[in-house]
């Protein structure tokens, strides 16, 4: 199971994600309470062993500023969550970085990993970010296919069961290991990826 902890802001928050063996790391280049600026994150991203994904999270911003930030960021992979179109994963294809398309499950039935040429899909609850569980089962019948990851309201005590629901590639998470908001809890971190690692897998 791919697990990726989003919303890092600190060497500890690197540290705890990278130590409880997280596959993926995210930071926030929108506006959150969870945003760093690039010039931090490179910093962050040197704190990252080799073979953890690094991934900067945009949603609706011009995509010149998102090829700016990601390069003066240094990530691996770039996340563009919400309706981007397919020409936009086109235009930022010449980076070559990873991409990431993140959208509401609601908007995206019988989608398929790569349809918008992204090589990861996130899907996320019918409010993308609000950290609210939702119908994680309404995925499971026909999951799409390749590689993609359940978000939304996903939290040490409940990945396990939304694994089995929805049959998910991987997991994504962020605000459902945090002490309060924006403060990730080492503690619950370790937790959920214990907990998301160890939950049986689906086939096919």
């Amino acid at each position: 199971m791919f697990v990726k902890i989003c919303g890092l802001r600190t060497a500890r928050d690197i540290a705890a994600a990278v130590g409880a063996g997280a596959d993926a790391v995210g930071f926030v280049l929108t506006d959150s309470p969870r945003q760093v600026a690039p010039s931090v994150v490179r910093g962050l991203v040197e704190e990252v062993p080799d073979g953890v994904l690094t991934v900067a999270v945009f949603t609706d911003e011009p995509l010149e500023r998102v090829r700016r930030d990601a390069l003066a960021a240094g990530v691996g992979s770039v996340q563009l969550h919400g309706g981007h179109p397919p020409a936009a994963f086109a235009q930022l294809r010449d980076l070559g970085l990873n991409l990431v398309r993140a959208t509401a499950a609601s908007r995206a039935q019988g989608a398929s990993c790569g349809d918008f040429g992204e090589d990861l899909l996130i899907l996320d609850s019918p409010k993308p970010g609000s950290g609210e569980p939702w119908d994680w089962a309404a995925l499971g019948a026909a999951p799409p296919s390749g590689n993609w990851m359940l978000a939304g309201g996903l939290a040490p005590g409940n990945v396990a069961e939304a694994i089995g629901a929805a049959r998910p590639w991987g997991v994504d998470v962020s605000s459902g290991v945090e002490l309060r908001r924006g403060v990730k809890d080492p503690a619950l971190i370790a937790e959920f990826v214990r907990s998301a690692k160890a939950a049986p897998q689906h086939a096919g």
